[in-house]
């Protein structure tokens, strides 16, 4: 039997992304400590431009710390495709900053992966029935923006809880529910 953790051994600190069109959320384990999150926000009148800024901060936050790797969340769905194209964008001068930077693992994993991992499955029909019990006649794209917001609130809790922070940035949380799936199945991120 192959060993996996001896192939690819977890490195010591793991940056764990949660990337946008506009900012680059993010959270530093050592080991499995938590030691540093936050945030970039992009500028630009549009997308070149972003993806220009986003270079340039990541080149000088990867610079900063002495990250060994880097997982960033897989992109599984859009609704737009220029959304897509953008976010490729971004995530390609970030992934370009990290190896300018010496960062030789990069890898990602599915949302629902993580999400699931921390307990944040996807809401149940009685769960959705409630909440359209409790807010009637709404539209569908308000129930999944709901939807979605109730999950978000069940990242930050378990962020907080866990780890005991005080994160109200989604983002931020999403990041460190990311780095927080890595480090504990790190034989199972998608390289």
């Amino acid at each position: 039997m192959v060993k996996l953790s001896l192939i690819n051994p977890k490195p010591k600190t793991i940056c764990s992304i949660d990337a946008s069109t506009n900012s680059l959320a993010f959270a530093i384990f050592e080991d499995k400590s938590l030691v540093r999150f936050g945030k970039i926000n992009f500028t630009g009148r549009n997308t070149y431009e972003k993806v220009g800024d986003a270079a340039k901060k990541c080149l000088a936050f990867f610079k900063q710390f002495n990250i060994n790797s880097i997982i960033i969340e897989h992109t599984v769905f859009i609704n737009s495709p220029k959304t897509a194209a953008d976010l490729a964008l971004v995530q390609g001068a970030m992934l370009g900053s990290a190896q300018i930077n010496g960062i030789k693992i990069a890898g990602s994993v599915n949302p629902i992966t993580w999400q699931s991992f921390i307990g944040n499955t996807k809401l149940s029909a009685v769960e959705k029935q409630e909440l359209r019990k409790e807010n009637p006649n709404k539209s569908e794209s308000w129930y999944k923006g709901q939807e979605r917001e109730i999950r978000k609130q069940k990242t930050i809790r378990y962020v907080g809880t866990y780890y005991n922070k005080s994160i109200s940035d989604n983002d931020v949380a999403d990041a460190i529910g990311i780095g927080h799936w890595a480090i504990h199945n790190w034989e199972k991120v998608d390289k």
